[in-house]
């Protein structure tokens, strides 16, 4: 198998910790708005990810996370006037509704980040001790100049990743730093803010830190896989690398770092900020799971793509004219040379454009009715 790595920046073969097993973490959900389809592509994509191992007779061990204390979610609850801690309950149940809907598997371990608080606060502790971070009135940074790889992910310059830290919720000219990149991780809590004692007072922690306490806490020192969307590589990513790999002092801290393309309508990205958001539960008044998840896995998951209305029709057609054809109580062999062709094409990168593909010319020949049936259950689809 062939794995696409955003630090390599080129596919390598799979060579997991363990023999036949896979640790593998994808970032979660802010929980302070609905599910989009952009949602959707990237969780869709990893169940199948999980799926396929598993069809390998690999055992996966999977977590997920929930960024349950986030500027964007205190933002939003000051805004609609509720509590945070409500706020983020209300839109996760709405979340994990929408991906039993899509018959998304549920992770092995599924954390929030104010289930970690101890974890973060050994892990800033230690960072502080052994010199990788330095406090500044109440808030804790992380220097990046002890960290010589940092921008190896991303390969922005620095002034690329200044600017974009300025886009992405950072500040570089905060007088507090002492380098305009250094990131928080923990920070001081202002006013009525949710707050946890700390040796540093009361506060919260930073955005990165939380990912990387919870993968420790679930999963160990270093992972296979480390899954998300390509707009969280710098600086969320970047920085996980960072100060995981200065704490636990082992590298690679993830094997293979597997980023999803960003989803694009009416020109442009589709995202809670620009409000131009196609939801999961508009779509399925109209449409089935299995032709949402057919219209996304015919897109490669690591390339930028842009949805039009039309394409969720097409899905529809195109998927119950295979489920059609496999309406039949006749059992057949499975045909061995299709599978190969399935395990040849998800070996390149979970290539499922191509899969698809192969299911819709093969459809056409009854015989290959149980075989399809086995192919299709592996990329999730429901079949009655």
């Amino acid at each position: 198998m062939q794995i696409y790595s955003s630090l390599d920046k080129q596919k390598k073969p799979l060579i997991s910790l363990s023999e036949k097993k896979v640790l593998l973490y994808v970032c979660g959900i802010t929980p302070y708005d609905t599910t989009h389809l952009g949602h959707a592509f990237l969780y869709i994509f990893f169940d199948v990810v999980k799926r396929y191992f598993e069809y390998l007779k690999y055992y996966v061990e999977y977590t997920q996370n929930v960024t349950d204390i986030d500027d964007d979610l205190l933002m939003r609850a000051k805004k609609d006037k509720i509590n945070w801690k409500e706020l983020g309950e209300m839109w996760t149940k709405k979340f994990l509704n929408d991906l039993i809907a899509l018959n998304i598997l549920t992770p092995t371990n599924y954390i929030k980040a104010t289930d970690s608080i101890p974890e973060i606060i050994e892990i800033v502790s230690h960072l502080q001790t052994h010199g990788n971070a330095y406090e500044s009135d109440g808030t804790v940074y992380f220097d990046v100049t002890k960290f010589t790889p940092y921008g190896d992910l991303s390969s922005y310059s620095k002034e690329e990743m200044i600017e974009l830290s300025k886009e992405r919720g950072a500040d570089p000219g905060d007088p507090k730093k002492k380098n305009k990149l250094d990131f928080i991780l923990w920070q001081k809590s202002i006013g009525d803010e949710p707050s946890w004692d700390s040796p540093w007072g009361k506060g919260r922690p930073g955005w990165h830190i939380e990912c990387s306490a919870m993968v420790h806490k679930t999963l160990g020192l270093q992972i296979d896989i480390h899954g998300g969307g390509f707009d969280l590589i710098y600086p969320h990513h970047e920085s996980e690398i960072a100060q995981s790999e200065s704490f636990t002092g082992k590298e690679p801290f993830v094997g293979y770092w597997m980023h999803a393309g960003m989803l694009r309508y009416k020109g442009e990205k589709m995202s809670k900020s620009l409000g131009n958001l196609i939801l999961v539960a508009d779509l399925l008044f109209k449409h089935s799971q299995n032709a949402i998840r057919w219209m996304l896995l015919s897109h490669n998951y690591r390339y930028e793509w842009e949805y039009f209305d039309h394409m969720m029709d097409d899905a529809q057609i195109e998927v119950n004219a295979v489920l059609q054809k496999l309406e039949t109580n006749l059992k057949f062999d499975e045909n061995i040379k299709l599978l190969e062709e399935f395990e040849m094409h998800m070996n390149d990168d979970f290539n499922t454009p191509d899969v698809l593909a192969m299911v819709k010319n093969a459809s056409s020949d009854p015989k290959n009715s149980t075989t399809i049936r086995k192919i299709m259950k592996t990329l999730g689809f429901v079949i009655q």
